[in-house]
């Protein structure tokens, strides 16, 4: 089969890919950002080189790992990793020591850069990321509706409100795995948003403000949102601190403290756990030079 993102699909392995295209509706076209393709597919071992592509596109290893080589940088993605990858002429090619499933979604539109950064990626370079189980549901939702409706503008709507979903949810706005969240679960997620992640809540704590048992709270948490609430609460917190070493010019020390974490050393492991790179490899990377691609001007801010 001819593929978007892959130059060649093994004849045994072609019954397991799957992508369609987004033909984007009047209103989603006025939006400035929406999608313009998605699929999934599964490799075994091999090496297999990418097509060029003019979109960014969001890549996720839904299960397995893979090797990501793209101009001569590698990257390591494992299960719940993902990455977003530049448009434009690059050498890109993925390794794969084992069967992965990977999850794909392409971006178009004028204002697709602001959503990459929303999404803590880097315009100029792939980064590797730990998506939220929320984010994973939406994408393999995307992927379903695409493909069921490619080449149409059927569902158009529905994309664009899964598209965003996705962006809510890396913010740490009330998405939950299904639907909205309970009214108890997303009391405490907008009383972390409130302060920006700056308090350091136990799970008692947190509890208390569910107004429910901490283990029935615990368990709620996970069934809602996908992820333990102190693991959640981390992941909040080093993507606010990644836009603020990237945006604001903070330093290491002043990002970790706006996050609740006044010792660097345990900011910086604790940033590197999450984000696979130290807070300053992260900040010489947010500042490389400015690229151009498909004429729209990229710069990371110093």
């Amino acid at each position: 089969m001819d593929s978007y993102l892959l130059q060649s699909i093994p004849e045994e392995l072609a019954s397991l890919a799957v992508e369609g295209f987004h033909k984007p509706g009047s209103l989603t076209l006025a939006s400035g950002a929406w999608i313009y393709a998605a699929g999934s597919f599964v490799l075994e071992e091999g090496v297999y080189p990418l097509h060029e592509h003019e979109q960014w596109v969001w890549l996720a290893v839904e299960s397995g790992d893979i090797l990501l080589r793209w101009n001569g940088h590698e990257l390591a993605l494992k299960t719940g990793a993902t990455c977003f990858l530049p448009g434009g002429d690059h050498a890109c090619e993925i390794q794969a020591s084992r069967q992965a499933r990977c999850l794909w979604i392409a971006l178009e539109g004028p204002l697709s850069p602001l959503v990459v950064r929303k999404m803590g990626a880097l315009l100029h370079m792939p980064l590797c990321q730990n998506a939220l189980p929320s984010q994973l549901y939406l994408a393999a939702q995307i992927v379903q509706v695409i493909v069921r409706h490619s080449g149409s503008s059927d569902a158009t709507y529905q994309l664009q409100h899964l598209l965003y979903g996705m962006i809510a949810s890396h913010w740490g706005q009330p998405v939950a795995m299904d639907a909205m969240l309970s009214h108890e679960i997303a009391k405490v997620v907008d009383t972390l948003r409130a302060n920006q992640y700056r308090d350091n809540l136990s799970l008692a704590e947190m509890a208390a403000i569910s107004r429910m048992p901490m283990e029935t709270f615990r368990k709620r948490f996970v069934a809602e949102v996908g992820m333990p609430p102190l693991s959640y609460v981390l992941h909040c917190k080093m993507e606010r601190a990644k836009e603020l070493l990237r945006d604001q010019n903070y330093s290491v020390r002043q990002a970790g403290i706006e996050v609740g974490m006044n010792d660097p050393y345990h900011f910086s492991k604790q940033f590197k756990n999450i984000v696979g790179i130290s807070p300053s490899a992260f900040m010489k990377q947010a500042s490389a030079p400015n690229a151009t691609i498909r004429g729209v001007t990229r710069k990371e801010k110093k």
